[in-house]
C-alpha cells in the first residue's frame, strides 16, 4: 500500500481521482494547488511515494511544482496529468522528471496501469540503492522500510546512538533486521568511511571464537599456518557488529570484557596485546537478563553491552509495514529472477497481513521469493502463498462469504479494492463460541440507514481486535487504548466468557 499525493485544483477531479486511487488499495493525500504540494511534499511527516500531478494550476503549475522537487532532492515518481494533451507538453514534462502522462480525464485502468509501472520501478531502483549503501556502509535510516509508529520510535533512538561512540545492545526477535539497524548506526555515524564487520557468533565453532574475534599467530595452534589478525583488528577504526552476542562461550565472554574496558585484544598465541578503536554493537534475539541469572552470560559484560538498548518489534507487530516491504522485495526478486511480475493483488496482500509470520521480515522475504518463482502470470495471488493459506485454514471460503457472489466467480471489481486492505485473519474467537469473518471494515448504519447502537458496534469492534491480534489481550487492550481490566469488564457487559487465564494476566490465543 502506497501513499499517493494528488495536486489537482478542479475539486471534482481531485475527488475522482482520490477515489480510485483508494481503490487500487493505495493511501491518497489530496491537495488544491502547488504550493501546497510542494509544502505537502517537504513538510509532511508521513512519506509520499508518488505524485499525481496537474499541469495547469493558477499559482504553481505542475512545471514549477517539478522544478521545486528537484532543487529540494526529491525524487518520487511524478505522474503529469492535463487536459491540454499536446506533445510539447509531454517533452516538458519528461524533461522536468515526469515517469508518465495522462491526458484528463484519465481513464480507471490507464492510472492503475501508470501507478503500478512507477511504483515498481521506484522500489527496484531504491533496492538497487539501498544494496550499495548497505555494501558501501554507508546504508541510513531512511534505507530502512517502515510506516509503523514503533519502528519509527526505535530509529529515532538509534538515530541519536549514531551521534556517538556509545554501545549498543539491539534486542529483538530473528529476523527483524536488527543488522540492517546496525548498518544504518554505522552508516550515520563519524566513521561511516571505516570498515562496518559484522560477525555472527552462534555460527562459530566453540573452538575457533576466540582465534576469529582477536586473531592468532602462525604456529599457535594445529592447522595455524599463517597469522590472523581477527575481527576486532579488522575492525579498528570502524564498527564490529556482534550478532547473537549471547551464544558466545563463557571463555570468549572474558576476552571479549577485557577487549571493551582495556581498548586491546590478545591475539591466541601473541606475545603482547594489540591496541584496537572500534565502536561496539551488539545483538541478541535471547533474554540476556535470564541468562545472567542461570549464570549462562557474564554480568560484568552484559552491563558493557546493555548501555544502549535498542527493543527492535516483530513484525507480526507491525502489519503496516508489510505491503511496502512486500513491493520492495517483490521488485528486487523480480529483477534477479528475470520475470515481469507487475503487483500482488489486494487480497493476497489482505492474507499476508493476515499472517502472525514467526520468522519475521527474513520469512516474509522468502515468502515473496517463493510466490515471485511460482507465478505464472504477471500478478502475485493468494494461490502463490500456499504454505501461508495452509496455515490460516478457511483463509480464502471466508474471504469470499465475506465479499459475496463477485468473489466466488472470481470477478473482483476496482470499486471493491478498497475494502479489501487491511483485512483481519479470519479466526476462531474460541471465549465467544461462535466462529466470525470481517472484512476489515466497520458499517455505521444498518439496513434502515440509521445509525447502529454503539454497544453493538463496540461489540463488533471487539470482536475484530481480538481476532486480528490472534487473542493477545495485552495487545488488543494496547490498541483499543484501555486497560486490561476495562477490557475485560466490557467482554463480560456484551456477555462473552472471561478468558482463561485472565486473573492471572495471560494473554489467549483464539482459534
Amino acid at each position: 500500500m502506497a501513499t499517493v499525493l494528488i495536486v489537482d485544483d478542479d475539486p471534482v477531479q481531485r475527488r475522482l481521482l482520490e477515489a480510485m486511487v483508494r481503490r487500487f488499495g493505495h493511501d491518497a493525500i489530496a491537495v488544491d494547488g502547488g504550493e501546497a504540494a510542494v509544502a505537502a511534499l517537504t513538510g509532511r511527516e508521513a512519506a509520499v511515494d508518488c505524485v499525481v500531478l496537474d499541469l495547469v494550476m493558477p499559482d504553481l503549475d505542475g512545471l514549477g511544482v517539478l522544478a521545486r522537487m528537484r532543487e529540494a532532492g526529491i525524487s518520487l515518481p511524478v505522474i503529469v496529468q492535463t487536459a491540454h494533451g499536446g506533445i510539447d507538453n509531454v517533452i516538458s514534462a519528461m524533461r522536468a522528471g515526469a515517469a508518465d502522462f495522462v491526458v484528463k480525464p484519465v481513464g480507471v485502468e490507464r492510472l492503475q496501469v501508470s501507478l503500478r509501472n512507477a511504483l515498481a520501478a521506484t522500489a527496484l531502483e531504491s533496492e538497487i540503492q539501498r544494496l550499495k549503501r548497505s555494501r558501501a556502509g554507508t546504508l541510513t535510516f531512511k534505507d530502512i522500510v517502515t510506516r509503523s509508529p514503533r519502528m519509527h520510535a526505535v530509529l529515532r533512538q538509534a538515530e541519536k546512538a549514531a551521534t556517538s561512540a556509545i554501545p549498543v545492545l539491539i534486542e529483538g526477535q530473528s529476523g527483524v533486521g536488527k543488522e540492517l539497524v546496525a548498518r544504518a548506526i554505522h552508516g550515520c555515524g563519524e566513521r561511516r568511511a571505516k570498515p562496518f564487520v559484522a560477525v555472527n557468533c552462534g555460527a562459530i565453532p566453540d573452538n575457533l571464537v576466540e582465534s576469529l574475534l582477536f586473531g592468532h599467530e602462525k604456529g599457535a595452534f594445529t592447522g595455524a599456518t599463517e597469522r590472523h589478525t581477527g575481527k576486532f583488528v579488522e575492525a579498528s577504526g570502524g564498527t564490529l557488529f556482534l550478532d547473537e552476542v549471547g551464544e558466545l562461550p563463557a571463555s570468549a565472554q572474558v576476552k571479549l570484557l577485557r577487549a571493551i574496558q582495556e581498548g586491546e585484544v590478545e591475539p591466541v598465541g601473541a606475545r603482547k596485546p594489540v591496541k584496537v578503536d572500534v565502536r561496539l554493537i551488539s545483538a541478541t534475539n535471547r533474554n540476556l537478563i535470564a541468562d545472567v541469572k542461570q549464570g549462562r552470560f557474564r554480568e560484568d559484560l552484559f552491563y558493557r553491552l546493555h548501555v544502549f538498548p535498542l527493543s527492535m518489534p516483530p513484525l507480526a507487530e507491525r502489519p503496516e509495514d508489510i505491503p511496502d516491504l512486500v513491493r520492495h522485495f517483490l521488485a528486487r526478486i523480480s529483477a534477479e529472477e528475470g520475470k515481469r511480475i507487475r503487483a500482488v493483488t489486494p487480497q493476497a496482500l489482505a492474507l499476508l497481513r493476515a499472517y502472525a509470520w514467526p520468522g519475521n521480515v527474513r520469512q516474509l522475504e522468502n515468502a515473496v521469493f517463493r510466490a515471485v518463482v511460482l507465478a505464472e502470470g504477471d500478478e502475485i495471488g493468494i494461490g502463490e502463498f500456499p504454505q501461508i493459506e495452509a496455515q490460516l485454514a478457511g483463509y480464502r471460503e471466508l474471504q469470499q462469504q465475506a465479499q459475496g457472489p463477485a468473489a466466488e466467480t472470481g470477478a473482483t471489481e476496482v470499486t471493491e479494492l478498497a475494502s479489501l486492505e487491511p483485512a483481519a485473519p479470519p479466526l476462531a474467537f474460541a471465549e465467544a463460541g461462535q466462529p466470525i469473518s470481517l472484512p476489515g471494515s466497520l458499517d455505521l448504519l444498518d439496513a434502515q440507514g440509521d445509525l447502529r447502537p454503539l454497544e453493538e458496534v463496540e461489540n463488533e469492534i471487539l470482536r475484530f481486535a481480538i481476532t486480528h491480534y490472534h487473542g493477545q489481550m495485552s495487545e488488543v487492550a494496547r490498541r483499543l487504548r484501555i486497560g486490561r481490566s476495562t477490557l475485560y469488564r466490557k467482554l463480560k457487559d456484551l456477555g462473552f466468557a472471561e478468558p482463561a487465564g485472565a486473573e492471572q494476566g495471560e494473554d489467549v490465543a483464539s482459534g
